[in-house]
């Protein structure tokens, strides 16, 4: 059992306002905030370089901390300044052929979308979308049928989507893919934070993720994880004096971890803040969190679907903490703006998921986190 009140308590921000956004940046608990300001603070005091030096131990606890959470190892993760160059690192290091294809689903993110274009038209690679099966989930069996064609170079899905509230089923696609020997890129972008995510289990090659969202962390961080065994597969599309060294005036060799990914400039009170995100949720556990979430956004949809004029659009089996719904005759971004005036926060889904045909072009997201009460929502459902 999560204790609500103490979590609560250990964010400020929920005494001014009821947060619903979390799927675009959640409020922060106390001891991220803290850590942030502190490692700041202390820059200024004595020195950027001698700041981190004196923060060394916690910076490489943070690679600890992200592995622990992933089931995975440290040698597998490298801090990045956001989930999609983390995305990018991984996508963009893969050596694509003319001929080579790419399989993703309807449900795919459009920045993601758009690097697989530019991929096709600069490497002449095939972008295929695996179509849904009847509850709105990528379809596995057609999934396994274009893997036994042969010529797909990458998998890549994201966990949970943006805007319309499905958990895809990762495992099982990771499954099909080690099969098959393709290599799998999961977007754990939505997912990390607030469902327990084990890439041995899910089976991913290469996981990307944000600090900013379920995970409570400073905006600004993120993380990649890549799979010990295709770590040197994957040649990062740019290189510093961190991710590689040069040996000779012309030859350099690239590091065989994770750290290859990595730039030698960063944000460092934010990885240390991005640790501290992690250590929080390890401390209450995900096996709490995820149910917790669940609940919550359940007791919201029924709510909103028995509601008069409101259609929620969210789709899967399995649903997440994301809550996508519309108010008939009203513009959803301009509802989004009035319950901001009441001190309700939540997003609007951008009309740019070019792949899905089914969702609508915009519709309001209202995102929970563990945090998040059942008068909250009922405050929300009054404001409607």
């Amino acid at each position: 059992m999560i204790d609500i009140d103490k979590a609560r308590a250990e964010t400020p921000g929920c005494a001014n306002v009821v947060h619903l956004n979390n799927a675009g940046a959640a409020l922060p608990p106390r001891v991220v905030i803290d850590t942030v300001k502190d490692h700041f603070d202390l820059e200024c005091t004595i020195g950027g370089y001698e700041a981190k030096d004196r923060a060394a131990e916690r910076v490489e606890g943070f690679y600890d901390s992200v592995a622990a959470l992933l089931g995975a190892h440290r040698d597998e993760i490298a801090y990045i300044e956001n989930a999609t160059r983390a995305w990018d690192m991984a996508f963009y290091g893969i050596p694509f052929q003319p001929g080579d294809r790419i399989l993703t689903t309807t449900s795919e993110y459009v920045s993601n979308g758009i690097a697989f274009l530019q991929v096709a038209r600069s490497r002449g690679v095939v972008v295929e979308v695996i179509p849904d099966d009847a509850d709105g989930t990528i379809d596995l069996g057609i999934l396994e049928a274009e893997l036994a064609k042969g010529g797909v170079r990458l998998v890549a899905i994201n966990h949970v989507p943006t805007h319309n509230g499905l958990v895809s089923p990762a495992a099982e696609v990771g499954r099909l893919c080690n099969a098959a020997g393709v290599l799998y890129l999961l977007d754990a972008c939505q997912s990390v934070g607030q469902i327990a995510v084990d890439v041995a289990e899910i089976g991913c090659d290469m996981l990307s993720a944000t600090g900013r969202k379920f995970l409570r962390g400073p905006r600004g961080t993120g993380f990649l994880y890549v799979r010990r065994s295709v770590l040197t597969e994957i040649e990062p599309p740019f290189l510093d004096l961190h991710s590689a060294k040069w040996r000779t005036p012309s030859n350099y060799e690239i590091r065989d971890d994770a750290i290859r990914f990595e730039t030698w400039e960063r944000y460092f009170a934010g990885q240390l803040g991005l640790g501290a995100a992690v250590d929080y949720a390890l401390s209450i556990g995900l096996d709490a969190i995820e149910p917790r979430v669940s609940e919550l956004a359940a007791g919201l949809r029924a709510a909103l679907e028995a509601k008069p004029g409101v259609t929620v659009h969210d789709r899967g089996l399995k649903r997440s903490g994301i809550v996508t719904f519309t108010v008939a005759g009203q513009d959803s971004d301009q509802v989004k703006l009035r319950l901001r005036e009441q001190g309700i926060n939540v997003s609007s889904t951008e009309p740019d998921q070019r792949f899905d045909t089914v969702s609508p072009a915009s519709a309001v997201r209202a995102s929970v986190h563990y945090y998040n009460t059942e008068d909250e929502v009922g405050r929300l459902l009054e404001a409607l």
